[in-house]
C-alpha cells in the first residue's frame, strides 16, 4: 500500500540480499526506487533478487499490490552515474568495507545533490564514513535481514546531522512499516553489540564443549523467548560478516569482543553460514 509519507523517490547502492530487500520495501510502500550495481550482470541478479522477494510476499498475502505492479517501479543500473539526482533517499547496502562505503557515498552525494544519504552499516562509524561529505546529509539506517519481514530500523545519529533530518529518516522507516530505534553514533550502535557479543560468547561454548550448537539455541529460544538462536543467527547473518564486526568492535572497545578461534576457524574453511551451505548448522 502506498504510503504518502514514504520517499517518492529513493534509491539503492548495492543489490545483494539487504539492498533486495530494502528495494523491496520501498517498493511496497509506493517509492519509484533505482538499485545500482557494478555491473549490467550484478544489476539483472539484483533485479531478479527484488522480484523474487516481492513474488515471496505476495505468496504469504503480505502485499496490497501484485508484484508486477511494484516491479514497474523499479529501475536498475551499472554505474552510480545514473542514480536518480532528485533522489529524495539513497541507502548503500555494499559489504561493511569503510573505504567502499565512503567511496560510494561521495558518488550518489555528487548524483543526487538534494537525497538523505543512508548507509546500512551494523557496525561501522557513521561520523567517519561521512567526512569529506555534507555531513548535515548523512546518518545511519540499520535495516535487519530479512528486511521485508524483520520490523526494526536502527537510525544512528551522528555529531555532524541535523534533528530535523534524523526525524525525516525516522518517519520514512516507519512508513515503511518499521520500528525505529535513534541510536548515538558508537562502536556497534546498540543492536550489533549486543547482538555480537552474545553471539561470541555462544561461540565460545561450543568450542569449549559446553553445548551444541542446536542445544545453545535452543536454551536462548525457549528459555529467553529469542525467536532465533544466536548461532542460527550467525549462520544467517554469515560467519564472515560476524567475524569482521567483531574484529572492528575489538578495535573499537577491547577484549571483550575478540574473535574466538572456532570463528576465525570456519571463516577460514569458507563455512560462512547459509550462503555457503555450512556454519553452525548444514544448510545444504
Amino acid at each position: 500500500m502506498t504510503d504518502s509519507n514514504a520517499p517518492r523517490t529513493a534509491a539503492v547502492i548495492g543489490g545483494g540480499t539487504m539492498g533486495a530487500g530494502i528495494a523491496h520495501v520501498l517498493l511496497a510502500a509506493g517509492a519509484r526506487v533505482t538499485v545500482a550495481e557494478v555491473s549490467a550482470d550484478a544489476a539483472a541478479k539484483a533485479r531478479d533478487a527484488v522480484a523474487n522477494s516481492l513474488a515471496k510476499a505476495a505468496d504469504r498475502g503480505k502485499l496490497a499490490a501484485t508484484p508486477n505492479d511494484l516491479l514497474a517501479a523499479l529501475s536498475v543500473v551499472d554505474t552510480l552515474a545514473d542514480l536518480p539526482p532528485g533522489a529524495e533517499l539513497v541507502v548503500e547496502a555494499v559489504p561493511e568495507d569503510a573505504a567502499l562505503k565512503r567511496r560510494v557515498l561521495a558518488a550518489a552525494a555528487g548524483a543526487c545533490p538534494d537525497a538523505v544519504l543512508a548507509s546500512n552499516t551494523s557496525s561501522l562509524s557513521v561520523g567517519a564514513l561521512a567526512e569529506g561529505l555534507p555531513g548535515e546529509r548523512v546518518l545511519g539506517m540499520h535495516f535487519f535481514n530479512p528486511v521485508p519481514v524483520q520490523p526494526l530500523v536502527e537510525v544512528v545519529r551522528h555529531g555532524g546531522v541535523a534533528d530535523d533530518l534524523v526525524a525525516r529518516a525516522a518517519g520514512w522507516a516507519e512508513a515503511l512499516g518499521k520500528t525505529v530505534i535513534v541510536v548515538r553514533d558508537s562502536p556497534g550502535f546498540a543492536t550489533s553489540r549486543l547482538g555480537v557479543a552474545v553471539g561470541l560468547e555462544a561461540i565460545r561454548m561450543v568450542q569449549e564443549g559446553v553445548a551444541s550448537a542446536e542445544d545453545i539455541d535452543t536454551g536462548m529460544r525457549l528459555g529467553y523467548g529469542w525467536p532465533m538462536g544466536p548461532l542460527r543467527l550467525t549462520d544467517l547473518v554469515g560467519l564472515d560478516v560476524r567475524l569482521a564486526i567483531a574484529e572492528h568492535l575489538e578495535r573499537e572497545l577491547g577484549p571483550r569482543f575478540a574473535p574466538p578461534q572456532l570463528l576465525r576457524d570456519k571463516v577460514g574453511r569458507d563455512e560462512l553460514g547459509r550462503k555457503t551451505g555450512r556454519g553452525f548448522f548444514d544448510w545444504s
